[in-house]
């Protein structure tokens, strides 16, 4: 993705991967009357779309931020991916628990991409 910043592609990548892979994870529970073979089958071929984003995001990633920065980045736009599919496709309600708890894992992503702390 040579038209994107190397500090901005990894996160379009991570993007459109999460979204793939919360699809492959979650996406059948609006289809419990098909046979659950199928929907195994169906899932591992969202999922293969899904790794298409997310190796090459790793792969570029890895110029611009650490492994466990970019490990970070991942798991907060899951959440963020999650919380929007879960509202928009799943029609669940979001709470102020799942807030307190997603400002919880934002703090732990500061101090990630924060350094070192001094000691």
């Amino acid at each position: 993705m040579t038209w994107l910043p190397p500090a901005i592609a990894p996160i379009v990548l991570l993007l459109c991967s999460n979204v793939f892979m919360t699809f492959a994870w979650y996406g059948h529970l609006k289809f419990t009357d098909r046979p659950l073979w199928l929907v195994i089958v169906a899932s591992w071929g969202i999922a293969f779309i899904e790794y298409c984003f997310a190796v090459p995001a790793n792969r570029w990633g890895v110029a611009a931020y650490s492994p466990a920065e970019l490990k970070t980045m991942q798991e907060v736009v899951t959440l963020v991916v999650f919380a929007a599919f879960s509202v928009l496709y799943l029609d669940e309600r979001l709470t102020l628990n799942h807030a307190v708890g997603f400002g919880f894992i934002a703090l732990g992503a500061f101090f990630v991409f924060k350094g070192p702390l001094p000691t």
